[in-house]
Order: C-alpha cells, then sequence, then structure tokens
C-alpha cells in the first residue's frame, strides 16, 4: 500500500525568512521535498527567476486563473496576489511525495481548510524589533511599506493557533533542524502508517 506524501505548509510574516529557510532545507543533500513554486503579480526582485522562485504573472492572468479554479489558494498581500497551482500538488502527494509549499499567512488559512490533514508550520520571528531590522537591511522597500508589514506581522502572530507547530528563526540552519524533525515526526505518526502493517498480517 502507497502511502501518500504529506502537504507541508510554511508561512509566518514577511521577512520572516521563509525563503532563506526554504533554499537552505533544499540544499540538504538528503531533503526529498518537491517544491511548489507559487504564483505572484509582485514586480521581481533582483536575482529572483521566473518558474524558479516564483511564477510572475500580470494581475489580469492571475485573476483568470482564479476564474478557472486553478489555485489550490490564493490571498492578496500589500497589494499583490499570491497563489498555489493546485494540480500539480495534488498529484505530487497521491504519487506518494512531500510537497511544500512556502506562503503567506492568509494563504495557508485557505489550505487549512481544504486539507486539513497537512502539517502546517509557523516561522517566528525572536521578536518584532528583530524582523523590523530585518525587512530594513533587505533594503527593497520605502519605510513605510516597511511599517506596514510589521504592523501585518503583529496581527499575524495572532493567528499562530492554525498551525500546528511553530519554529522560531533565530538561526537558520537550527530552524531547519527542527523542520526536518518534526517531517520525519509526521511521517512515523501510528495513523500514517497504522493501515500498511495491518496489510502486512492480514492471512491470505
Amino acid at each position: 500500500m502507497k502511502e501518500k506524501g504529506l502537504l507541508i505548509v510554511l508561512s509566518g510574516p514577511s521577512g520572516v525568512g521563509k525563503g532563506t529557510v526554504r533554499k537552505e532545507l533544499f540544499s540538504h543533500p538528503n531533503t526529498t521535498y518537491e517544491y511548489s513554486i507559487s504564483m505572484t503579480t509582485r514586480v521581481s526582485r533582483e536575482g529572483e527567476i521566473d518558474g524558479t522562485d516564483y511564477f510572475f504573472k500580470t494581475k489580469e492572468e492571475f485573476e483568470k486563473l482564479i476564474e478557472q479554479d486553478k489555485l489550490l489558494e490564493y490571498a492578496e498581500y500589500v497589494g499583490n496576489y499570491y497563489g498555489t497551482p493546485v494540480d500539480y500538488v495534488r498529484e505530487t502527494i497521491n504519487d506518494g511525495r512531500d510537497v511544500f509549499l512556502e506562503i503567506e499567512v492568509q494563504g495557508a488559512r485557505q489550505i487549512r481548510d481544504k486539507f486539513p490533514e497537512g502539517l502546517f508550520i509557523f516561522l517566528a520571528p525572536p521578536s518584532l524589533s528583530e524582523l523590523e531590522n530585518r525587512l530594513v537591511h533587505r533594503g527593497t522597500e520605502p519605510s513605510q511599506v516597511i511599517a506596514n508589514r510589521v504592523e501585518t506581522a503583529r496581527k499575524e502572530l495572532e493567528m499562530m493557533n492554525l498551525y500546528d507547530y511553530v519554529v522560531e528563526n533565530d538561526q537558520v540552519e537550527r530552524a531547519c533542524e527542527r523542520i526536518h524533525a518534526i517531517v520525519l515526526a509526521e511521517h512515523l505518526r501510528r495513523d500514517r502508517v497504522e493501515a500498511r502493517y495491518k496489510k502486512m498480517l492480514e492471512v491470505e
């Protein structure tokens, strides 16, 4: 009996380091997660590659996909759309492979409703002041946008109850170790492996 893969959802406030943690996770030679690339209407940042970091779409293209029900989730965040293509996620999980999603908190809430059996991990900053420092040092946005992001982060931290686990991103390698341990433990849950062992014990 083939075990289904896990839907692993990593989200948290903007600037908490989701992208950095995800890249570190996938640089590990033993990582077997399949990364589901999100779609967005925001302008690409320097160094970002279409089809690798995000699928960059116009607002019109994105809204057409919404109408066609081709997104597992989507959200409008600071004036831009973000979303997850649905077909790839479903096919990969059914094939027994883990799908890793790095998304915003609004999107995670939608997926929680549709896939309650998913694994939801909240990446938290050590403090709001540290989060603000990271956004400032990133140097990609004006001060008012940063202030808006910090205020949004306050509200998102209050939504922590939607998640199964909370991992503090105090140090990237340490955060990755915690996430790997969580995924391993989830794969060993009794309700995920019980059917396989019952089948093994069947008398032919």
